[in-house]
């Protein structure tokens, strides 16, 4: 006899069933899809939202004219990888590849995920491995909501962390617009 705590529901949520009622959602709670499970995302202190509101408008500003266009955190982010899909509400994100999708983007060129201690240990580890799997995806750069920090991931160099805080700029070179790290929290 097969012990119930080791059996998986049945049956699995498809992403297109996950789809079909996240996109259909009128309630505030969004949720995020990991190969057939489905998550509900804690909701988002103040700070959190200044800090990701401040670079969606400096993006948004930045991009104006261009080909490029940054995203909220409502736009999903798609991950597929043979049969490992995945769907993410990046805190904010930027697509400079034609997208087909009313919903999510496939090849965002950045991402943005702002730290809280209820995610941190998911964005640095989960987040970070399927992010990179994106192949347009030049950087993805985690931001304190606490203090004046922000780490950056870099194809480029392999992936390897750079951080960057208070007084120091920093370049997002994949839409080559530099920052002073401290304005993203005056």
């Amino acid at each position: 006899m097969t012990n119930p705590a080791f059996v998986l529901p049945d049956p699995i949520v498809t992403p297109e069933a996950y789809l079909l009622l996240e996109n259909d959602n009128n309630t505030e709670t969004r949720h995020e899809y990991v190969n057939g499970l489905v998550y509900a995302m804690t909701g988002t202190s103040r700070d959190h939202n200044r800090i990701s509101g401040r670079l969606y408008v400096r993006l948004s500003q930045h991009l104006q004219g261009t080909r490029c266009e940054p995203f909220q955190s409502d736009m999903k982010v798609r991950i597929q990888r043979g049969s490992d899909v995945r769907f993410y509400y990046p805190d904010v994100q930027v697509a400079c590849e034609e997208e087909t999708d009313r919903y999510y983007n496939e090849q965002p060129c950045l991402i943005v995920e702002v730290l809280s201690d209820s995610t941190q240990r998911t964005d640095r580890t989960e987040k970070l491995m399927a992010y990179q799997t994106i192949d347009r995806l030049q950087e993805y750069v985690l931001l304190s909501q606490d203090s004046p920090y922000l780490e950056i991931y870099r194809r480029r160099s392999d992936w390897q962390r750079e951080s960057f805080s208070e007084k120091q700029t920093v370049t997002l070179e994949s839409i080559d617009l530099t920052l002073v790290v401290e304005e993203l929290y005056l």
